[in-house]
């Protein structure tokens, strides 16, 4: 089985977004703070703010979609 490495978002690629209120971060990197999901082989961050208002859906592995 070959595994896939990830990296953290590279620089110079864009902000990084809240998929789920559309807040940017302050740098090319997600912060500390934010939540990183990988649902359906594409990797979504959500800020800090709609992290800890979804963290039981997070913590209870539920997709995005269902919060």
């Amino acid at each position: 089985m070959d595994e896939e490495t990830h990296h953290p978002a590279q620089p110079g690629v864009g902000a990084v977004v809240c998929s789920r209120c559309g807040a940017a971060a302050d740098s090319d990197y997600a912060p500390p703070t934010w939540v990183c999901s990988v649902e359906n082989g594409r990797r979504q961050y959500f800020c800090d703010d709609c992290a800890r208002l979804h963290i039981r859906a997070i913590e209870g592995r539920l997709d995005s979609v269902w919060w």
